[in-house]
């Protein structure tokens, strides 16, 4: 308790209206007693009419009596100062309250309610009174009176309460003030504002088949709060958040200034900060704040190989502080994007035990077979995601009065950015190994001429958001070329195919036929004249046995002089019609197959 001389000397609102009262009431009583020559007659009168009235004295002062209004007058001793009639009360101050609990009843009591376990006050009351009773204590007070503390000592040290019941983020969350940061002074493309978010609904996993919760890793603009790029990932690594990096770049169309991002070690990976800033510019902003060893294992830039790709774009980057929710202003939009879309799939799972919807929970057979049970593939997710953001987009922007979000962000300065310099923002997760046609991933081929002819590894970068090409590199990192996804063909486009289903099968027969050609091209170069002529000549009479010696009987052959005389084998017409348009085109035969059914599947 504290003493007297420190308490604060005030005077409460409501003791100054009583007094006012008073003195209002006093005024009323004087005048009416001179309208009377019998003055006792008159006083007890006037205490008549006050207490069987409602006016606004009644209701302050409820009922008097004739002994109360002497005193008061007597107690203004021929002065107006209404301070005399203040009711002579004890008034405790905000730090100190009245009660019968001893100082050691407090500290048994408080002891149990302060728990980091958050004791029930109920159940702190209950031992309070046990351990009182072992101490031999008479009298117990009683359990109104233990609350009516608690309930003091919540209001009115509310930060104690929730420091030493909930801990340190909670008292940084609940009690401490926060900053308000002035978004109005950015800049559309500033700062991008970066973070992960785990869909609380299903998607087929492109490379197994199976149904899974990805994760969404997203840049947002502060100034317009525009998610302006994103990709979807299945874990979390540095690969996908480049991606997603790279989208937020060619839609914004400029490359920002900051990025502001998570404390996660995806973002925290060297892959990103290697290099970015000035030495020591991370300590500087207190981006491992508590992490005394988050330098501790970081090899230098130099000795890795590369300068990490924020630097070599001449982005900033800033971490949040850890733990620290409310300094990424990307939450606030997760959480519409769960409520306004992720509730809205039918695969939707929740995002935790508590949340998850009917189908899932245990015994509700009516839920589960009104479910529908269809799941979206990357590709389906990515197109309804472009949906809801336009949606999105269109609503008003916090940050710019009579604005809608798009209108903002279409305010920004573009810088017409090359694609071909954000090739090393791709993923490169992915090694294949060339076959017949190129390269193999997510079941479908990937084809260009720069592979036909190689075997071996390569590596693949892709970008989920555009799936008919990707980008082939040898191991060492050099660029091969851009391969586009192989179509299938019609199996008789021809007759039953359509104008652009025949000419898809003229297109791919030429390719082979060119492909050919280029391989015949080649191999002449190592032979003589005569050697390629025998070749040609008998390829084709090359039997299996002949292939397990081809050395040996290559010794055995013996090369004839070749004739000027035409060629008369050939693997097929097709080959033949070849060879006598070229040496021999007045021949009766080219007349007779261009009547056939299969010149015309073939060359027309």
């Amino acid at each position: 308790m504290t003493s007297l001389s420190n308490q604060i000397q005030f005077t409460p609102e409501k003791c100054k209206q009583i007094a006012f009262a008073r003195l209002d009431l006093i005024h009323k009583w004087l005048e009416f007693r001179k309208k009377s020559t019998n003055k006792l007659q008159a006083d007890y009168d006037f205490v008549k009419l006050h207490n069987t009235s409602n006016s606004h004295l009644y209701e302050i002062l409820g009922k008097i009596s004739r002994g109360s209004l002497h005193r008061w007058y007597s107690m203004l001793n021929g002065t107006e100062d209404y301070i005399k009639l203040l009711p002579q009360y004890k008034y405790s101050s905000v730090d100190d309250y009245r009660t019968v609990l001893s100082d050691e009843e407090i500290k048994i009591f408080m002891g149990l309610l302060l728990h980091p376990n958050r004791i029930s006050i109920g159940k702190a009351i209950a031992l309070t009174k046990y351990k009182l009773k072992e101490q031999g204590q008479c009298f117990i007070p009683a359990d109104i009176t233990f609350r009516r503390y608690a309930k003091w000592f919540k209001d009115n040290n509310y930060d104690k309460w929730i420091l030493a019941r909930d801990g340190e983020k909670a008292l940084s969350d609940k009690v401490e003030p926060y900053i308000k940061r002035d978004a109005s002074l950015l800049e559309v493309g500033d700062i991008l504002v970066a973070d992960g978010h785990k869909l609380a609904f299903q998607v087929i996993n492109p490379f197994t088949g199976k149904p899974c919760r990805a994760t969404l890793v997203g840049f947002l603009d502060w100034k317009s709060t525009a998610l302006v790029g994103y990709e979807i990932m299945l874990e979390e690594n540095t690969q996908c958040i480049a991606s997603a990096l790279r989208n937020a770049i060619i839609n914004l169309d400029m490359i920002p200034k900051i990025v502001y991002q998570d404390n996660g070690r995806a973002f925290r990976a060297k892959y990103f900060t290697c290099g970015s800033g000035s030495d020591g510019s991370k300590r500087k902003r207190g981006a491992f704040v508590g992490e005394p060893n988050s330098f501790s294992d970081d090899k230098g830039f130099g000795e890795l190989g590369f300068y990490g790709l924020y630097a070599k774009l001449g982005i900033e980057t800033v971490f949040a502080r850890p733990y620290n929710a409310r300094s990424k202003v990307i939450e606030r939009f997760f959480k519409e994007f769960q409520e306004g879309f992720e509730k809205l799939m039918p695969s939707y799972v929740g995002s935790s035990i508590i949340n998850k919807p009917a189908y899932l929970k245990r015994n509700e057979k009516f839920h589960s077979n009104l479910h529908n049970d269809y799941i979206p593939t990357i590709e389906e997710t990515i197109k309804m995601i472009d949906m809801w953001l336009k949606f999105k987009n269109s609503q008003p922007c916090t940050n710019a009065p009579n604005m809608t979000i798009a209108e903002v962000l279409e305010n920004r300065k573009k810088q017409n950015i090359d694609k071909s310099l954000l090739d090393d923002l791709m993923l490169a997760t992915e090694v294949k190994t060339i076959h017949r046609n190129g390269v193999r991933f997510l079941n479908c081929d990937y084809f260009d001429e720069r592979l036909y002819g190689l075997r071996g590894k390569v590596l693949v970068k892709y970008n989920l958001f555009d799936l008919t090409s990707v980008k082939v590199f040898t191991q060492k990192g050099e660029y091969l070329c851009t391969a586009e996804r192989v179509t299938e063909t019609h199996p008789m486009a021809k007759i039953l195919g359509t104008v652009g289903d025949l000419e898809d099968y003229k297109q791919k027969i030429k390719k082979q036929q060119k492909l050919k050609r280029k391989t015949i091209n080649s191999v002449k170069k190592l032979f003589t004249n005569d050697e390629m002529k025998f070749l040609e000549c008998h390829s084709e009479f090359i039997s299996e046995s002949a292939k397990q010696e081809p050395l040996k009987q290559v010794q055995d052959i013996k090369i004839k002089p070749h004739s000027n005389s035409l060629q008369t084998l050939f693997k097929n017409n097709s080959e033949k019609y070849e060879y006598l348009i070229a040496n021999d085109p007045n021949n009766s035969w080219i007349a007779e197959f261009r009547n056939t059914k299969e010149y015309r599947l073939l060359y027309e």
